[in-house]
């Protein structure tokens, strides 16, 4: 049997498909429960710090800088200047933007001073070793943007920041084992070197699972805001204890703020929701979203899945061996540290209106809409499939 698209690769692919990210409204980008705004709202005094994001002009960096200049921080990017924001970008004028690249280029951060710095684009562990040694002197707090892929293979549940992570590839991996599992361990020793230079005390590591929601760089959520909108007889992939995971990119994004004025450390999951749900409950409360009318197929056949080549549906994935605790991380100290959720209806709403936009290339909603690969295609052929085998 051929090896399923791994979680990393099916991300590549959606993120090689997408084009043009819009610049949103500020309807779209700030909605908030009751409970957010109150949470959102505790440190108004605090005091006005200067952050610097490696990074920050794609998806959650955006986010981050709208939020931070929101409560009336200043913020400096680091970047090669080669990606332009599309997110925010008008906020951008208020942004100091150094340039530079973090494989040989450091220069515009010698001998700066800043309260902060989050590192976003650490896609090397060399790099983070790099830029921590330099900045450890002159900026307080190091922030980290790592990922719950630390974890993988995630052979268990309810996994903790204290879990141990692999920090070394083991031998005899297959290929498709090495590419799932490079990235978490680039991540965790990435995280280690952050440390090593700040200090427990004066590093705040983040680890968010997969990031939803207006701007997102890849097209693997917006079949559902997509799909349901439009009512009708639709598949609920996986059995009916099957649990899912997921964060909208905003409540990571002013997460990361927060944390950084209440001066916090340590390592968080920044995953969500706030309780356990499954997929089937995730399907339903989204699709009461829209005024339209539903109905649900349930294909809880994993071999069949398999067959028609669903293994993700995020933020659904099939839950085999090496994925079963993909969707049962702890987020019960991140929650005490002040992460807050979006409800799903806010998720699922903001993102088709971005969606819908004219701020969202036709090109890249025509190669969606016609992809004879993705769901949106096949959906009604699998679902005749289905009832005809049961």
């Amino acid at each position: 049997m051929k090896k399923p698209n791994t979680r990393r690769s099916f991300i590549k692919k959606s993120a090689l498909a997408s084009v043009a990210i819009p610049i949103l409204g500020s309807s779209v980008l700030n909605c908030k429960s009751d409970a957010q705004t109150k949470s959102n709202n505790l440190n108004k005094t605090s005091k006005k710090l200067n952050i610097l994001i490696l990074g920050g002009t794609s998806y959650l960096g955006p986010h981050q800088i709208a939020y931070a200049l929101s409560r009336g921080h200043s913020v400096s990017t680091f970047t090669r200047g080669k990606t332009k924001p599309r997110i925010h970008a008008e906020l951008f004028d208020k942004v100091e933007q150094l340039i530079g690249d973090r494989e040989d280029n450091l220069k515009a951060l010698e001998n700066r001073k800043w309260d902060v710095v989050i590192d976003n684009s650490g896609r090397k562990v060399e790099w983070t070793k790099a830029t921590a040694e330099l900045l450890k002197d002159n900026v307080d707090l190091y922030m980290y943007t790592s990922s719950t892929g630390v974890y993988y293979p995630y052979l268990n549940g309810n996994l903790t920041p204290e879990t141990e992570v692999a920090l070394i590839m083991p031998e005899g991996l297959d290929e498709y084992e090495k590419y799932e599992m490079e990235y978490g361990v680039m991540k965790a020793n990435s995280e280690l070197a952050a440390i090593k230079a700040f200090g427990k005390e004066r590093t705040v590591v983040v680890r968010p699972t997969y990031m939803l929601g207006p701007g997102d760089r890849t097209d693997r959520f917006v079949h559902w805001p997509v799909r349901l909108s439009k009512g009708g007889e639709h598949i609920i992939p996986g059995k009916s204890e099957d649990l899912v995971q997921y964060i909208d990119v905003r409540d990571i994004a002013e997460w990361f703020i927060r944390l950084a004025e209440n001066n916090q450390h340590g390592t968080y999951n920044g995953v969500g929701p706030k309780s356990k749900q499954t997929m089937q409950e995730f399907i339903k409360e989204a699709a009461n979203s829209f005024d339209v009318e539903s109905s649900f197929v349930m294909v809880d056949d994993y071999e069949f899945l398999k067959a028609n080549d669903m293994y993700y549906s995020i933020p659904w994935i099939l839950p085999d061996k090496e994925h079963y605790g993909s969707a049962r991380i702890s987020n019960k100290k991140s929650i005490a540290a002040g992460l807050t959720f979006r409800p799903i209806s806010t998720i699922v709403t903001d993102t088709l209106s971005w969606w819908n936009s004219d701020k969202v290339d036709n090109e890249r909603k025509t190669n969606f809409n016609t992809n004879l690969e993705a769901m949106l295609k096949k959906e009604e052929e699998i679902i005749a499939q289905w009832k005809e085998r049961n």
